[in-house]
């Protein structure tokens, strides 16, 4: 299996579960959501039904260096049946398979920084929540995204 490569300035979003074509829908238009710059290179490819972060970390540590990709997020069953639709962010570069929930009002935040090589993987995973999930760089009393 190879990993598709996002389009420059953008961030690999592959979707791993194809229960739900309208949860995708609802994905996309969230993450797209007021923006007038393209973060998201979308890849829905049957291929990857069911893939596991192992077999994703397996993949691209068998490509060739120039083909390797740093990090990637993952719309997986959970991406696909929960009301508020976290993607996977996925490490494939530091620390292969450590992974963190992104709801789609911080995709930006965290694909914008981790494209540019603004920030590190590791600075997004260690701000999760007690469940998982990015929610931004806060205060206790914050909870809404910046900007």
């Amino acid at each position: 299996m190879n990993l598709p490569h996002p389009d420059d300035l953008t961030s690999l979003v592959l979707r791993t579960d194809f229960s739900d074509d309208s949860a995708w829908a609802a994905l996309q238009a969230a993450i797209d959501d007021g923006d007038e710059s393209r973060h998201a290179t979308y890849v829905s490819d049957p291929a990857f039904a069911g893939a596991t972060v192992q077999s994703l970390v397996d993949a691209d540590g068998s490509a060739v260096e120039k083909d390797k990709l740093y990090y990637l997020f993952v719309a997986d069953e959970t991406t696909m049946t929960d009301p508020e639709h976290p993607l996977l962010a996925v490490d494939l570069a530091d620390e292969p398979g450590r992974a963190f929930r992104v709801p789609p009002g911080w995709y930006a935040d965290v694909s914008t920084n981790l494209t540019i090589a603004n920030m590190d993987f590791v600075e997004f995973a260690d701000a999760a929540d007690a469940s998982g999930t990015y929610r931004g760089f806060h205060d206790d009393d914050a909870s809404a995204p910046v900007g």
